[in-house]
C-alpha cells in the first residue's frame, strides 16, 4: 500500500471586498492527513480529533471531494484517511475547504499526479457544497495553488494566482459558531448599482495593490459595502475591532469567510503583534473565549511532508 502525509492549510475567503472570488492561503493553523491508497474498494475517514465529524464519506466532506475524484478514474483502488483537524470547523478559515483540498490533492498524489490542480479545485467543491450549500472557490483554491487566487469565474472555473507583497495576519477567532449556510441566508440578494460599482473598483484596486506591491492601495481597497455590513451584526465586538486596528497601523482586514473570525493585514510584524494585542482585550472586556495568533501568507499551499 501506498501512503501520504500532507498538511493543508487555514485559509481567508473573500478578503473583504472580494465576497466568492478571492481568498488567500495562512502558514498557521494547519490540518494534517494521511491517506493511503489501498486495494480494497471504497473509502475508510477516521478522524484524530475532537470535533466528532461524521465518517461516512457521503456526509463528510473530505469523502465527497474524494468520491468526485474517484468517478474520473479506471480503477477500484479506494482509500483510507486519517485525519486530524487544527483548523476549528465554523471557524471562518477554510476548515471545510483544507479537508476537501487536502484529500484530493494526497490521493492524485498517490495516482501519479494524474489530474491538474484545476481538477482538484473542481473535485474539491464537492465538499464545499456539502458544507454550505453551494460550490465555491475561494477557500479551495488559495489552499491548492497556495497564496492568494482570484477565482474569475465558477463554471467554467478559471482560477488565477496572484502575487502578494509579504504581510502579517493577525487573527482573532471568537469562540462561537456562525456557519456559512446560516451567513449566506442572511445576505440581501439585490444591491444597489451604486454600491456594486463601489465594490467593483475595490476588488480591482485590491488585485492591482497585490501586484503592484502598493500597501496604501491595499489598505485603500479593503472595504465592503455589500456583505460586511450585514455579516458583522453575527459577530460581537466587530466594529469595535476593525476601528482600533486600523487605527494601530493595520492595513485593513474584516470578517474571515463567513466569520466569526476577524483577520487584519499588516506591513509590519511588530504592528500586527499590537494588533492581536487590541483584539486579546476587545474580547477579555466583554467576557467572550478566543484564540488569537499572528500568521503569515502561505506562498506553498498544500505540502506533502
Amino acid at each position: 500500500m501506498k501512503s501520504v502525509k500532507i498538511k493543508s492549510p487555514a485559509t481567508i475567503a473573500n478578503l473583504v471586498c472580494g465576497f466568492d472570488v478571492l481568498g488567500m492561503a495562512l502558514n498557521d493553523p494547519q490540518d494534517v492527513m494521511q491517506v493511503t491508497l489501498s486495494k480494497e474498494p471504497g473509502i475508510r475517514i477516521q478522524h484524530n480529533d475532537i470535533y466528532n465529524l461524521p465518517v461516512i464519506p457521503e456526509k463528510n466532506v473530505a469523502g465527497v471531494a474524494l468520491l468526485e475524484l474517484i468517478k474520473e478514474l479506471d480503477n477500484e483502488n479506494g482509500f483510507d484517511i486519517v485525519i486530524e483537524k487544527h483548523i476549528k470547523p465554523g471557524s471562518g478559515l477554510g476548515s471545510s475547504a483544507a479537508s476537501a483540498a487536502g484529500v484530493v490533492v494526497a490521493a492524485n498524489h498517490l495516482l501519479g499526479n494524474i489530474f491538474s490542480k484545476e481538477d482538484l479545485v473542481r473535485f474539491a467543491m464537492a465538499g464545499e457544497k456539502l458544507a454550505s450549500g453551494v460550490k465555491h472557490a475561494d477557500n479551495i483554491s488559495p489552499c491548492i495553488y497556495g497564496g492568494v487566487t482570484l477565482i474569475r469565474s465558477i463554471f467554467p472555473l478559471d482560477i488565477i494566482p496572484l502575487p502578494a507583497p509579504p504581510m502579517y495576519v493577525a487573527v482573532v477567532h471568537p469562540q462561537i459558531e456562525v456557519k456559512t449556510s446560516d451567513a449566506r441566508e442572511i445576505l440581501r440578494k439585490e444591491v444597489l448599482l451604486k454600491d456594486a460599482i463601489k465594490q467593483w473598483g475595490n476588488i480591482a484596486g485590491l488585485v492591482a495593490g497585490f501586484m503592484q506591491n502598493d500597501y496604501g492601495l491595499i489598505s485603500r481597497s479593503l472595504e465592503d459595502v455589500i456583505i460586511e455590513p450585514v455579516r458583522s451584526i453575527l459577530i460581537p465586538g466587530f466594529d469595535e475591532v476593525k476601528k482600533k486596528c486600523a487605527a494601530a497601523g493595520a492595513l485593513g482586514g474584516g470578517i474571515a469567510g463567513s466569520g466569526p473570525s476577524i483577520f487584519m493585514l499588516c506591513k509590519e510584524e511588530n504592528v500586527a503583534k499590537d494588533v492581536e494585542l487590541i483584539m486579546k482585550g476587545i474580547y477579555d472586556s466583554i467576557g467572550l473565549a478566543y484564540h488569537s495568533y499572528v500568521t503569515t501568507i502561505n506562498n506553498k499551499g498544500i505540502t506533502i511532508v
